[in-house]
């Protein structure tokens, strides 16, 4: 399942964090690769301990708790602190073909999460640099994706993905892993459509309409069954 979550961050929301992560302190970004990602990752990272970066983590997390698509998308348990990346054109930065790491363990050595969703939050405007596409690589083919400044893509972390070479320009981005409730893809799917469905009847019968309330329920019914806290 790839689902895009558009706005996630408002433009107020992304011009801070534009304006935090551009003070930061920049570092080979191989520092969080595992052994076979680090072969092919050609960027620069935030540092994690940065006070600028901990400042747009936290709007970024602030704004996740509050936007409906994202939480009904994801059903998530933990996330990871949100990371952010830059690709530079005259430093021929790229990220090839790579599977993330299935387990990631907190920077605050507090845990560890099981990374069940991948998300790239967008930073820069299309226009603001060529190439640097996340091409995404499911059953059906690959899907190239390149979103507007402050929208975010999620996709299951068991994906086949890469980051096209930038060849004009700077793409920024922050990115993360989450741990869902629900573990399996194919039913957070199903909950994903349901819920959608319900807030559609929702709106035209009224909240307490018997067929909605009655898909409500069946929708936390299987949320129960397939919910893992």
């Amino acid at each position: 399942m790839l689902v895009a979550v558009p706005a996630a961050l408002s433009p107020d929301q992304l011009v801070e964090v534009r304006r935090l992560i551009g003070e930061g302190d920049w570092q080979d970004g191989g520092v969080t690769a595992g052994r076979q990602s680090g072969l092919v990752k050609r960027n620069q990272q935030l540092s994690s301990g940065c006070e600028k970066a901990a400042a747009a983590r936290t709007i970024i997390l602030d704004a996740l708790a509050a936007n409906g698509l994202f939480m009904s998308a994801a059903l998530p348990q933990s996330i990871f602190p949100p990371l952010f990346n830059r690709y530079e054109a005259a430093a021929g930065h790229r990220f090839g073909n790579h599977v993330d790491n299935a387990i990631r363990y907190l920077p605050d050595g507090c845990g560890k999460i099981r990374t069940d969703l991948s998300s790239t939050l967008f930073l820069s405007d299309p226009d603001d640099y060529d190439g640097g596409e996340l091409v995404i690589e499911d059953s059906y083919g690959a899907h190239e994706v390149k979103l507007a400044a402050g929208d975010m893509i999620l996709y299951p972390a068991t994906s086949l993905h890469r980051v096209e070479p930038v060849t004009r320009g700077e793409r920024l981005a922050s990115f993360f892993w989450i741990q869902s409730m629900v573990r399996d893809d194919g039913q957070r799917t199903l909950l994903l459509d349901m819920d959608a469905a319900i807030r559609t009847l929702a709106a035209q019968l009224g909240d307490d309409d018997l067929a909605v309330v009655s898909l409500t329920g069946t929708y936390h019914n299987l949320l129960r069954r397939w919910a893992d806290t």
